[in-house]
């Protein structure tokens, strides 16, 4: 069942690569249903808020119609930073799977761990590796072929 959701995340990882955003996905399940879909739309927005976890909890709880999302899970291709780790602790989400690790900003273990290093009103379960190589292939072809079109413009 974890791949199956991760599959979906990684079709909105490649909405953001399409978009020349960095290939990150984010779907929200409840009840064993996406409830809410994101990817990076930072550089289109121009707005460092527009994470993909951050838009697909802000569609989460349209749906759910609040803030809580209780017994929802999130599945993202690349480990939160400091900023999705708080909304994701604060929305009160149950579980994050993640699919691959985030060596300079992730802070479920990369650099450090939100989620279990800190005492927080409201424990999130993680669980890392889902799709890893998948997750990883689409962050690693996206800067390689963002450095291509660098040297072609020198």
């Amino acid at each position: 069942m974890e791949e199956k959701f991760m599959q979906e995340a990684l079709k909105e990882a490649k909405k953001a690569y399409d978009k020349l955003e960095v290939p990150v996905g984010c779907v929200i399940v409840k009840d064993g249903k996406i409830i809410g879909r994101g990817h990076n739309l930072k550089e289109t927005k121009k707005d460092t808020t527009k994470h993909a976890e951050i838009i697909a909890i802000q569609k989460a709880s349209k749906k759910l119609d609040s803030w809580r999302l209780l017994d929802c899970e999130m599945y993202v291709t690349l480990e939160p930073c400091s900023m999705c780790a708080g909304a994701i602790i604060n929305s009160r989400i149950k579980k994050i799977y993640i699919g691959a690790l985030d060596e300079k900003t992730g802070v479920a273990g990369s650099v450090f761990n939100l989620f279990e290093d800190y005492t927080f009103n409201h424990k999130v379960e993680v669980e890392k590796g889902i799709l890893k190589e998948e997750c990883e292939k689409i962050i690693k072809d996206f800067f390689k072929e963002l450095r291509k079109q660098k040297v072609k413009k020198l």
